[in-house]
C-alpha cells in the first residue's frame, strides 16, 4: 500500500514537473535551423514588448556567434538598481556556453546571436527571458537583469 502511494506521488510530482516546464519554455525554442531574417525579426519582436534590450557597446570583427557554436565570454550582471549579482571577471575566467541549446537563459540565447568575438553588448533582460518569477540566489522574483557582455571566443561545433 505504501508503496503504491509513493508511487502516486511521485508521478504527480514529474507530471507537475512537466507542465511547469511546458507553460514556462514552450515558447522559446531555438533550432539550429534557424535563418537569420527570422532571429531579426524575432529579436525585433521581443524589443517591442520591451522584454529585451540590445545595445552594441563595441561592434567585434573577428567570428560570428551562430546557433550550436560553443561562445567563451566574460560578463557582468547586475540588477536594475546597479547591485552586481555575478561577474565572470571577479572568478577570472570566461565563461563558456553552447548557444541556443538552453544552457542559459533565453535573454542570452537570443541577445548574443550575431556578436561577433571581440565584441562588446549590453543586454537588458525583462524577467520572462531570464528566470521569471523564480528567486535565484541574489536576484529577486520578477527580475530585469542588466549583463554586459564581451565575446571572446567562438568554436563551431
Amino acid at each position: 500500500m505504501k508503496e503504491k502511494i509513493i508511487v502516486a506521488i511521485a508521478i504527480i510530482l514529474i507530471v507537475g514537473a512537466g507542465a511547469w516546464a511546458w507553460k514556462n519554455f514552450s515558447n522559446y525554442q531555438p533550432s539550429v535551423n534557424t535563418n537569420q531574417d527570422d532571429t531579426k525579426n524575432m529579436v525585433q519582436q521581443l524589443e517591442e514588448q520591451g522584454l529585451l534590450k540590445i545595445e552594441d557597446l563595441k561592434i567585434g570583427d573577428g567570428v560570428e556567434a551562430h546557433l550550436g557554436n560553443t561562445l567563451s565570454m566574460n560578463y557582468l550582471g547586475t540588477l536594475t538598481n546597479g547591485k552586481k549579482f555575478d561577474s565572470s571577471y571577479d572568478r577570472g575566467e570566461p565563461f563558456e556556453f553552447q548557444i541556443g541549446a538552453s544552457q542559459v537563459i533565453p535573454g542570452w540565447d537570443i541577445g548574443i546571436l550575431g556578436m561577433k568575438v571581440g565584441g562588446k553588448r549590453k543586454l537588458t533582460i525583462a524577467s520572462p527571458l531570464a528566470y521569471g518569477d523564480k528567486a535565484i540566489g541574489a536576484i529577486p522574483a520578477n527580475s530585469t537583469l542588466i549583463f554586459e557582455v564581451e565575446l571572446l571566443k567562438v568554436t563551431a561545433n
